[in-house]
């Protein structure tokens, strides 16, 4: 469900979710609907297949957002990170995290100017420690930013040089 709450963009089907939790179809599908019930999923059809997908209108969305970015330890490294870096304009993540998908390493991208990379790496070794996950974190300049992001299948924005998370 994390991929759910990460990214509203990520959808899912049944089938998928069975093989990626290792549970029965049943089982799935009674908390799917669950949560769909509950308006927390919107579930469509997509040919013959049920897709769900997070409903970001739910007052509890941003919430349960949140949450997920703490469980992951994402709120805790880009804090970090901006506080005394130098001038950061943005910081995403990439790759699976930003596809919704648990892992043990995260891929940063941190846009910017006038870093401190010695301080930065002291940053992720402690981060890593901390959240006990491995960062990959790559610095850009703002005018490479679309050109580099668009490789990825999936970017998530987790911070704004304005302080909006």
């Amino acid at each position: 469900m994390l991929r759910f709450f990460l990214n509203a963009d990520s959808k899912s089907y049944l089938r998928g979710l069975e093989a990626e939790f290792d549970e029965s179809t049943n089982a799935i599908r009674l908390e799917l609907n669950r949560f769909e019930a509950a308006g927390l999923l919107k579930g469509n059809l997509e040919g013959n297949r049920k897709v769900f997908r997070a409903n970001p209108d739910h007052p509890l969305y941003h919430d349960i957002f949140r949450i997920m970015r703490k469980h992951t330890g994402i709120d805790r490294i880009t804090d970090n990170l901006v506080e005394k870096l130098g001038t950061v304009k943005k910081a995403y993540i990439v790759g699976n995290l930003a596809m919704g998908l648990d892992t043990d390493m995260i891929e940063l991208v941190l846009v910017g100017t006038c870093l401190d990379f010695e301080y930065l790496e002291e940053l992720r070794l402690k981060a890593e420690r901390m959240i006990k996950r491995s960062i990959h974190c790559v610095v850009i300049r703002n005018n490479d930013a679309k050109s580099y992001l668009a490789d990825y299948p999936a970017v998530l924005l987790i911070w704004q040089g304005d302080g909006k998370k």
